[in-house]
C-alpha cells in the first residue's frame, strides 16, 4: 500500500483513537473529581481506580475469545456500545461499589476496542510502515491522553457535563472508526505469560515494568485527588496533569537515544534515581508552590514514563528477535498488574500521610527499583558495544498485545531466526 493509500484509513482509525483515548483520560479526571468532592478516602478512590486496570488486564484474555466467536466488527460494536453507556451510570450514582464495577467493566470494553483498532492497523500498515504508524500511535495517544485532561474544565465539573462528554466522545469515536474499509485482520490470541521466563530472562526489566505501572496507575487514578488535597485550582490540577503527561511524551526520545549508546540497565539506574530526587522535592513543595510543581510534574513524566520503554528495550536486547513479540506481551501484562495495585497502594499512604505522600510513594516505589538494579546488575557501565544483542529503544506505553504486532523490533515472520531461548540472561 502506498503512503498516499495509506493516509485516508491511517487518519480515520487514528482520529477514532484519539477520541477513544481523550474520553479515557477525562473519565479519570472526572471520577477523580466527584470521588474526592463526595469525600470518599484516597484509599477508596485507589480501589475504584484500581477496578479499571483490573478488567483491562482480565480484557487481555477474556476479548479475543469474543472476537473469535463472533468476529471484529460484531465485537467491535458491542463493545462501543457498552463504553458509550457506561459513564452516564457513572452520573446516576455515586456509590464506591457501584462505581468500582463499572470501572472493572470500561476496562474490558476499552481493552477489546483497542484490540479491535490495533489489529485493524496491522493490517493497514505494510511491514516497512509499520514503525512509522507505531509512532503516530504512541503520538496521538499521548496528546490525546493530555487532552482529556483539561477537558475537566469544560462546563460543571462536579455534575453531569464530564459524564456526558465522555460518552459523546466513545459514540463519535466509532464513526471514523466502522466506516473505515480495512479487511478483517487475524484474531488476536491472549498472551502467554510465564513469570518465571521473564525473571530468568533479566529481572531488572520484570522490577522495571511492574514499578512502571505501580507509578503509572497511581498517577493517572490520583492525581486529580492530590491536587484537590493540597490545594490546587481545578485548571492547575488540568494543567499539571496534561504536563506531566506530555513531559513523558517529550522526554522518552532523548532517554531512548542516550540508552542506545549506554548500558541501558545504569541508564535506567539514573532516571529513577532522578525521578525518586524531584518527586522528593514535589513532596517537600506540595502545599506551597503549584507553578512550581507544574514545572516539576514536566521533568518527572519525562523522566518516569521512559521507565517502561527502558525496561522493555532491556529486555529484548538479551532474547531471540523471533520472542520479541511473546516476551513484550508479558510485560505488557505485567505492566497491566502494577497500574492495578498501584492506586491502591499509593490512595494507602495517602490516607496516613495526607495527599502530599503521592510525591512520596512515587519516590518510594522507584527508590526500590533503584536498590533492584544495583543488587541484580552483574556489572556496571558497560558500553553498549559489548552488549552481544542491542536492540534499538522503541516507545512504549499503554494499549493492548495487538499494538505490539507494530513493534519495530519485531523480525517479520518469514526472516526471523529460528526460536531461541535467550540470549544473554541476567546473572
Amino acid at each position: 500500500m502506498g503512503i498516499n493509500k495509506l493516509l485516508l484509513p491511517l487518519a480515520s482509525l487514528l482520529s477514532g483513537l484519539a477520541m477513544l483515548v481523550v474520553g479515557t483520560g477525562l473519565l479519570f479526571a472526572a471520577i477523580g473529581v466527584q470521588a474526592g468532592s463526595a469525600h470518599f478516602s484516597s484509599l477508596v478512590t485507589g480501589l475504584v481506580m484500581s477496578a479499571y486496570f483490573a478488567g483491562f488486564v482480565y480484557g487481555t484474555y477474556a476479548c479475543p475469545a469474543i472476537i473469535r466467536s463472533v468476529g471484529h466488527i460484531r465485537a467491535f460494536a458491542a463493545m462501543a456500545s457498552i463504553a458509550s453507556a457506561i459513564p452516564m451510570f457513572h452520573a446516576l450514582w455515586t456509590n464506591a461499589l457501584a462505581w468500582g464495577i463499572l470501572r472493572f467493566v470500561t476496562g474490558v470494553c476499552l481493552v477489546g476496542l483497542y484490540i479491535v483498532v490495533e489489529s485493524w492497523l496491522n493490517v493497514v500498515a505494510t511491514t516497512a510502515q509499520r514503525g512509522k504508524v507505531f509512532a503516530a500511535y504512541m503520538a496521538v495517544s499521548g496528546i490525546s491522553m493530555a487532552l482529556g485532561q483539561w477537558l475537566i474544565l469544560v462546563g460543571d465539573r462536579f455534575g453531569f457535563v464530564p459524564f456526558a462528554l465522555v460518552s459523546i466522545l466513545f459514540s463519535f469515536a466509532l464513526i471514523p472508526i466502522t466506516l473505515t474499509p480495512v479487511t478483517e485482520p487475524e484474531t488476536m490470541e491472549a498472551p502467554r505469560f510465564v513469570l518465571k521466563d521473564l525473571i530468568y530472562i533479566s529481572p531488572i526489566g520484570v522490577i522495571g515494568t511492574i514499578a512502571s505501572g505501580l507509578l503509572g496507575g497511581a498517577f493517572y487514578s490520583l492525581g486529580h485527588v492530590f491536587g484537590q488535597g493540597v490545594g490546587y485550582s481545578e485548571r492547575g490540577i488540568a494543567t499539571f496533569m496534561a504536563a506531566t503527561i506530555l513531559g513523558g511524551a517529550a522526554g522518552q526520545w532523548p532517554i531512548g537515544q542516550l540508552s542506545d549508546r549506554y548500558d541501558r540497565r545504569w541508564v535506567l539506574f539514573w532516571v529513577c534515581m532522578a525521578s525518586a530526587a524531584v518527586s522528593g522535592v514535589g513532596f517537600y513543595l506540595a502545599r506551597e508552590y503549584e507553578a512550581s510543581l507544574i514545572a516539576l510534574g514536566i521533568v518527572y513524566g519525562g523522566l518516569s514514563m521512559s521507565i517502561y520503554g527502558l525496561s522493555v528495550a532491556h529486555v529484548n536486547d538479551l532474547i531471540d528477535p523471533s520472542r520479541v513479540l511473546e516476551v513484550t506481551s508479558g510485560l505488557l501484562l505485567l505492566y497491566g498488574i502494577g497500574s492495578t495495585v498501584g492506586p491502591t497502594l499509593a490512595g494507602g499512604v495517602m490516607d496516613l500521610l495526607g495527599p502530599e505522600a503521592l510525591m512520596l510513594y512515587f519516590a518510594i516505589v522507584l527508590g526500590l527499583v533503584c536498590v533492584s538494579i544495583w543488587v541484580f546488575a552483574p556489572q556496571r557501565f558497560i558500553h553498549a558495544s559489548t552488549t552481544s544483542h542491542k536492540t534499538d529503544y522503541v516507545v512504549m506505553g499503554g494499549g493492548s498485545q495487538a499494538v505490539l504486532q507494530m513493534d519495530p523490533r519485531r523480525p517479520d515472520f518469514e526472516h526471523s531466526r529460528p526460536m531461541a531461548p535467550f540470549v544473554e540472561p541476567e546473572q
